[in-house]
């Protein structure tokens, strides 16, 4: 399970067994969310609060590029 960080509480990583389209898991205390990476889009939240979700958006988001390279170095 590849991690691609870690910051303000939140773990933001991918399965090995991930699927199309790009996207990157997060944990947090209360629970775990799927985001797209590009467009940024949470698909499913188990549990993570709203505030959590917005911050795991912006770091998303400006981290983008460098997870959508993880991503293709990691399934491609």
């Amino acid at each position: 399970m590849p991690e691609l960080l870690r910051i303000f509480g939140l773990r933001f990583f991918f399965y090995s067994n991930d699927n199309e389209p790009p996207h990157v898991h997060v944990r947090g205390a209360d629970g775990e969310a799927r985001f797209t990476i590009d467009p940024v889009d949470c698909i499913e939240n188990k549990g993570l609060k709203n505030k959590d979700i917005y911050l795991a958006e912006s770091i998303i988001e400006e981290n983008k590029s460098i997870f959508l390279a993880r991503w293709n170095e990691f399934f491609k």
